[in-house]
């Protein structure tokens, strides 16, 4: 399995500037390449090849006074940068004939100075390698120090180098990782996610929402007003800019963190885990929008799925169609209707339920007989 293994960069005043040269130098290659596809499409020309469009962006216009400065960086970093565009298209194609399953993917769009988050990637093939003082050595850039929180299990295969839009620097590295089973364990539990809790097991046991963004709006919305208040085009204001875009990055880096050691302690403890799976897409189109992206539930279950793959648990999604909330788990009978204000409730066969634990046994049940099922039995 590959994974992703993400630390912190503290380039030095110079590496900034080499680092935003090569930021713009890719994205002048994804630009131009994303041009010339464009223009021979209306032209009804034949689909430049990869190999051609990779000869005209950065081979010959290299030769020209116009992008002769695309030299002054790695030739790996503009080549990646077509690559993804390469990538781009392929998803688009698939996506239009139906091979790709999920949304519908966009058409490729043309990349600005003034995105949020700036990248580049070196491969094996640019020879960027980790100094024996444990800096990250990039070529035509130098020794940039990483703060590591822990060792890369081996050898990365490439690293991107990411700014964002605080002004952080991180080096995200790929590397192979080989499965590490947990010892294997008899609990099982199903999983209701929410917004009054943010988890509700099927033993019982409910996890608060953290709502980070809720608690920080006060001193987001500060922030805002404050930027709110500078000249445009002004120091001031890019300084505004800056603050605004660190309070935000603090409220997705404690989101990431709390997701991070929920799942992984749920992936510890339990040998299969079962959730609902939600359309969240669709809940952020109703007036919950904001605590439905506040909870990020998608980045939970992406983390469970994932690490059950490594540590040889099982993960299963239980159809969003799936009436957790209305079926009692005692004898099976389906509630008419269940609004959402109504938080327990009596079914007629006697049995008394919270909600939210109903639900989450419901999950369980119905996440064992789905696996059951693909098992091939009856």
């Amino acid at each position: 399995m590959q994974l992703r293994y993400n630390f912190r960069l503290y380039p030095t005043p110079g590496q900034c500037q080499a680092l935003a040269r090569a930021f713009g130098c890719a994205r002048t290659v994804f630009n131009d390449g994303l041009r010339a596809r464009q223009e021979a499409h209306a032209a009804g020309l034949p689909r430049i090849s990869d190999g051609e469009l990779s000869k005209r962006v950065i081979t010959q216009a290299k030769k020209t006074p116009e992008r002769a400065w695309l030299s002054e960086v790695s030739a790996v970093v503009l080549q990646q940068a077509l690559a993804d565009l390469n990538t781009a298209y392929r998803n688009l194609f698939a996506s239009i004939s139906g091979k790709r399953k999920g949304a519908k993917i966009a058409p490729p769009r043309f990349r600005s100075k003034r995105d949020n988050r700036q990248a580049v990637r070196f491969t094996r093939n640019a020879r960027f390698s980790v100094t024996p003082g444990g800096k990250l050595r990039l070529p035509k850039i130098g020794d940039v120090p990483v703060r590591w929180s822990r060792d890369l299990p081996a050898e990365p295969t490439s690293v991107t180098v990411i700014r964002d839009a605080a002004g952080r620097y991180f080096a995200s590295f790929v590397a192979e990782t080989a499965d590490e089973p947990l010892p294997a364990t008899a609990s099982q539990v199903g999983i209701d996610l929410g917004l009054t809790h943010y988890a509700v097991l099927s033993d019982g046991r409910k996890i608060d929402n953290p709502r980070f963004l809720r608690r920080a709006e006060r001193r987001l919305k500060k922030a805002q007003q404050a930027l709110s208040r500078k000249a445009k085009g002004s120091a001031n204001r890019k300084k505004a800019v800056a603050r605004v875009a660190r309070a935000h990055a603090r409220v997705t880096d404690a989101r990431r963190d709390f997701a991070h050691k929920l799942s992984t302690r749920i992936i510890r403890d339990n040998q299969a885990v079962m959730v609902e799976d939600l359309s969240v897409k669709g809940l952020a189109r109703t007036k919950l929008a904001k605590s439905v992206h506040d909870a990020g539930w998608g980045r939970l279950t992406a983390m469970l799925a994932y690490k059950a793959a490594r540590h040889g648990r099982t993960f299963v999604k239980v159809d969003r169609w799936f009436p957790s909330s209305k079926l009692c788990s005692a004898c099976g009978t389906v509630a008419e209707s269940m609004p959402l204000n109504i938080r327990s409730w009596t079914c007629p066969c006697g049995a008394v339920h919270d909600r939210d634990v109903n639900a989450a046994i419901n999950i369980l049940a119905a996440g064992r007989a789905d696996r059951l099922n693909a098992c091939g039995g009856t």
